[in-house]
């Protein structure tokens, strides 16, 4: 029996003295969510005026639009074995510091070579948030309120997407249009690159506010630093054992110190496989094809720039609404259960988008969807982000921060967010040609792939609801349903 089982579980709920700690610490690690999601979606409003700035093709464009997840995978790859050796807070604000430049010199861009720079730099420092904000809330979250503490980081991300989405069309609305003069000489979309500065200089600051995750303070032999925080976060009577039993789990990690992610599936340990699976299939749906690219979509089938910008704005809306219900879900239901729930809704909805894309008439920038045809579209791409922010969204992240052992998680962790950011990086670049040359093979690819998380999810990943670190890491080194070995 572990010190959090002696407990009544109300004493872990969000409402109490321990709860409301652990909710304050998991929010301030998340804003590195936010930025994340402030970077999907800024690109979003400035896209096409980037293409008519810098006369791109639509190679050009996608590579620029997604050249910062290259940027992304390369700083989560990184991040684990920074924020081993570093901390978590030092890691933050290098992440911090890295996006607040990138939002500046991607405002000032003068060549789209140039911006592609800048944007990388900024996804070096969204990929190192992406890592060090879950492995940071699964340290500190008690396993009650793991789950929704966890799914805290896709709703930031969400908030970020509507942050920028709401402050694209703002802009764009007072300028008279992206590509028209705001202030000081500068165009409308590159103001909206350089709103990016206020949150990444918030996370900044944030990261001297916070206290060190005390898992790690432990592996340095700083104890009694340890055990100040974890007193603010769990009861005096299990604080001995909390300690002691962490101390413990630390030292078997040591004697494992030489240990790497090889192992005989392809190179790398079948643990490790789990999470770059999950990640891959978060992306193969489709998700960010949405938010890179949805004002210009939208404005392709007939609604007007206004319109479309306003379209954008309430599918983030929903967006955030949905991933609200999944952190209300995700302790209570589990994760297998809701995952499953939205591969299906996806499937659907991607589909239905499939059929609808292929009664439209011309190509390219230049595709019309007739009838009720361009309104059934909207409704499935709004459907499609319900069934995502309510599922896949949040619950790849909270899956990531504890299905990987302690002596791995934080490399694994780094490989795991790398492949999703890859996996980003083809679908986005890829968006803008195929999309000329065919939107409903298009989003029956995305469909297909919904079809394919659903198989994986049913065939390969157990429930981890309730359970401690530990167990979950058990879990999922073992295959489902085998028999335990004697």
């Amino acid at each position: 029996m572990t010190s959090s089982d002696a407990l009544p579980t109300g004493a872990f709920s969000m409402r109490s003295p321990f709860g409301r700690r652990a909710v304050g610490l998991s929010i301030a690690a998340a804003v590195g969510g936010f930025l994340f999601g402030f970077d999907s979606s800024v690109i979003n409003g400035a896209v096409d005026s980037i293409s008519t700035d810098f006369s791109l093709n639509t190679f050009i464009t996608g590579f620029v639009v997604a050249i910062a997840l290259l940027g992304c995978a390369v700083g989560a790859i990184i991040a684990g074995n920074l924020s081993d050796r570093w901390g978590r807070l030092r890691v933050m604000f290098l992440g911090a510091i890295m996006f607040f430049v990138s939002s500046i010199g991607s405002a000032l861009a003068f060549a789209a070579w140039d911006l592609a720079i800048w944007r990388v730099i900024g996804g070096l420092g969204i990929g190192i948030a992406s890592v060090v904000a879950p492995a940071y809330i699964s340290e500190i979250a008690p396993r009650q309120i793991r789950g929704s503490l966890a799914s805290l980081q896709q709703l930031a991300i969400t908030l970020g997407i509507f942050a920028a989405l709401l402050s694209n069309a703002v802009l764009a609305t007072v300028a008279g249009g992206a590509n028209d003069v705001l202030w000081w000489g500068l165009e409308a979309w590159r103001w909206m690159f350089l709103v990016g500065v206020v949150p990444s200089a918030v996370y900044g600051i944030l990261s001297f506010t916070v206290p060190e995750s005390p898992r790690f303070l432990l592996t340095k032999g700083r104890t009694q630093e340890a055990r100040a925080i974890f007193a603010q976060l769990v009861p005096s009577v299990d604080l001995d054992k909390t300690v002691k039993d962490l101390q413990t789990t630390i030292d078997t990690d040591k004697k494992n110190a030489g240990v790497s992610l090889r192992g005989p599936v392809l190179g790398f340990q079948g643990i490790v496989w789990v999470g770059i699976i999950l990640s891959v299939f978060q992306q193969f749906v489709g998700i960010n094809v949405i938010f890179y690219y949805s004002t210009s979509l939208w404005a392709s089938v007939g609604f007007g720039q206004t319109n479309s910008f306003a379209i954008s704005v309430f599918t983030s809306v929903l967006n955030v609404l949905v991933t609200l219900i999944a952190i209300w879900l995700v302790d209570r239901v589990g994760r297998k259960p809701i995952l499953l729930t939205g591969s299906i809704i996806m499937a659907v909805s991607l589909a239905t988008m499939a059929i609808a894309f292929s009664f439209a008439t011309g190509s390219g920038q230049d595709v019309h969807l007739s009838g009720a045809w361009g309104p059934i579209a909207l409704v499935a791409a709004n459907l499609f982000v319900v069934g995502f922010g309510a599922s896949w969204g949040p619950l790849v992240w909270v899956l990531l921060g504890e299905i990987f052992p302690s002596r791995i998680r934080g490399k694994a962790l780094g490989v795991a967010a790398g492949a999703q950011w890859i996996a980003n990086f083809l679908i986005t670049v890829s968006f803008p040609t195929m999309s000329s040359w065919s939107l409903p093979l298009t989003y029956a690819m995305y469909a297909a792939f919904a079809v394919l998380s659903f198989i994986y999810v049913l065939l390969r990943v157990p429930e981890t609801k309730g359970m401690e670190l530990e167990q979950t890491e058990t879990l999922f080194i073992q295959k489902p349903k085998a028999p335990v070995a004697s």
